[in-house]
């Protein structure tokens, strides 16, 4: 299969709330890059963390298989450093081959969980 997607994307919107409720793992607050590679060649993706009170941070730098999907929890990058929780901030996504993003949030700080999901902005 071709490589469906676009190689430049941008979540505008990204905040992990500093608790939630519920069992951990699954119900941890979290925000995730749900990333589709469609094609035959591994995606090596870096992402680049952007925040309204200091310079930006990354690259975080990742792989997604080829013909392969990964739901990235943005909690649980490490390097370069791990991403505050309770800070606004956006990120921008760079692949050397065409992908598919949508970003998703749990947010699980009251007992009546909220998920939002839309797709990411590609260029």
């Amino acid at each position: 299969m071709e490589h469906l997607g676009k190689k430049n994307w941008v979540i505008a919107e990204g905040y992990i709330p500093t608790y939630g409720n519920g069992p951990k793992p699954e119900f941890t607050s979290h925000e995730t890059a749900c990333i589709l590679n469609t094609g035959d060649i591994e995606a090596n993706i870096k992402i680049t963390i952007f925040f309204a009170d200091k310079e930006p941070v990354g690259p975080y730098e990742i792989k997604v298989g080829a013909r392969r999907t990964s739901h990235l929890r943005f909690n649980e990058l490490e390097k370069p450093e791990p991403i505050p929780k309770g800070a606004d901030y956006s990120s921008v996504i760079e692949s050397d081959v065409p992908i598919v993003v949508q970003h998703t949030r749990l947010d699980s700080r009251q007992a009546e969980n909220a998920l939002l999901s839309t797709m990411a902005y590609s260029q």
